[in-house]
Order: C-alpha cells, then structure tokens, then sequence
C-alpha cells in the first residue's frame, strides 16, 4: 500500500499536529480533528484535499460516529485511526470536583472508546486497519498530583488490551503508545487545575516522586509513528521517549517482590 488514510483526534497541536503533517508530508491522507476547525487552516492550505478538516469535541459520542463515517466516505477507507485528544487534570485525588473528574474521564476514556467503536465497523468489514490508542507512561506507572488524569490512561489501556485481543482475528492491529515527558499543551494550556487544599502543602513542597523536568520536542516522534504504523507486526505497546524502560523495570519488580511476600496470605484467602 503506497498511501494510508489516517483518522486523528486532537490534531490541532500537540502529538496530533506532529502526526498529522508527518502523514501528510508523505503523501498519505488525513482526516484531522480539532475542538477549533479554524486551526487546520495552515493544513489546508499547504495539503488541500489530502487532509479533511472535521470538527469535534469527542466527549459528543454521535459526533465521533459522524466524523468517522464522513472520514470513511471521503477518502472510502480508514487504514489508522489514532485516538489522542486528551488533557491533564492536575490535583491530589481528594482535590478534584466531581465535575472536574468526569470531564476528565469522559475526554480521556470515552472519548477514546466512541472514535474506537466508530471505527471498528469500518475496519472489521475491510478486513484491516490499525488503531493507535495515545496513552501515556501515566498508563502503567502512577505520580502523585494526577491520580485522575492516571485513573483516565489506566481505563484506556485496560479496555485497549480487550480490544486487541477482540478484533485480532478481523487483521486489526492494536497499539498503545506511551509517551514520557513532552512539550506539549498537556500541562500547559490545556489542562485544568484543581483548587488546591492547604493539607497538601507541605506534600506539594518535598514529593516522593517527582517527574522529570526534562520535556521533549514532540516533533521528535514523527518518525516514531511512522515506523509504528509502517510495521508488520507492530507491538501491542510502546513508549516513545527515554528513561521510561528502566523506571518500570524497577516498577514491576517492585509489583512483584510484594505480590511474591504476600503470597502466603494470597493463596489463604481461597480457602480449603
């Protein structure tokens, strides 16, 4: 196949634009979504018909149908479909709002999950496609200060891992990435902030664990995902960045040691 139809959430900035002009600079094709239709114009105008502009805020689970059937009947097929719309909750777990912890949960998981069930018809009956889930190192290792924003990306690569094994058989291709630490709008404008409670402050002051200040230029995955995307055999998941390897060695050797101590009391608590 010489050229790919993408389908990207979040494509106004962030890993989405980066993805977006990456496929587009290629030749492939791109149905590119954003909150802000406006802020595809520069894609537009460089790409023309290559990329469809659509508008959506993926929380609307009809939208995400609609904007996929018009990706689909636009370009007649759907060869990746990559979930990143997203953002960052920032606060202790007792500090976020109801309000504030749905909204998260619904842009982050069922955002995720109604662009994924818009497309898996499209691809079952097309016998292929790739659908890449954008999750995070926050997916397999929690910090303090994000626990909803990591309760999200957790959710995601739970229903993701199902899914994989669901559609394996239709030559649908499933792949969590797991980016580390990037510049992009995540904890910059487009996260929402908890109000802070006094408690914490002191906590807030001295963290036991901290991420790293270090930020990568997110321009640096372009040739990440495409080498993801062009594989034959892509991998279930990946993390793009460095440091993230060896901090969950020591996670899950960690998860192991007091699984294996506990043990004892584990295989009680069957019974006789």
């Amino acid at each position: 196949m010489t050229e790919r139809i993408w389908f990207i959430t979040g494509a106004s900035r962030g890993f989405g634009r980066e993805w977006t002009e990456a496929a587009l600079e290629r030749g492939d094709k791109v149905a590119a979504t954003a909150r802000k239709l406006e802020t595809l114009d520069p894609l537009v105008a460089k790409y023309g018909d290559k990329i469809l502009p659509i508008q959506l805020d993926v929380t609307d689970r009809d939208a995400a149908f609609a904007a996929v059937a018009q990706a689909h009947e636009n370009f007649g097929r759907l060869d990746v479909v990559i979930n990143n719309a997203g953002y960052g909750l920032f606060g202790m777990v007792e500090e976020a709002t109801a309000q504030e912890a749905h909204d998260q949960i619904e842009t982050n998981l069922f955002g995720t999950l109604w662009v994924t069930q818009a497309a898996l018809p499209f691809l079952r009956e097309q016998g292929s496609g790739h659908i890449i889930q954008v999750s995070s190192v926050a997916g397999v290792f929690a910090l303090p200060g994000v626990g909803i924003y990591i309760a999200s990306k957790f959710a995601v690569e739970g229903f993701t891992q199902s899914l994989a094994m669901e559609v394996k058989d239709f030559g649908i291709k499933v792949t969590l990435v797991e980016p580390a630490g990037y510049a992009t709008d995540w904890a910059a404008g487009s996260a929402i902030r908890s109000e802070q409670l006094p408690a914490y402050d002191e906590f807030r002051a001295n963290p036991p664990i901290s991420a790293s200040a270090r930020r990568a230029d997110p321009s640096a995955t372009r040739a990440a995902i495409l080498a993801v995307v062009d594989a034959e055999e892509p991998p279930r998941r990946i993390f793009f960045g460095k440091g993230a390897l060896p901090l969950m060695q020591k996670e899950y050797a960690s998860r192991l040691a007091e699984w294996e101590a506990w043990d004892e009391v584990s295989q009680a608590a069957f019974g006789d």
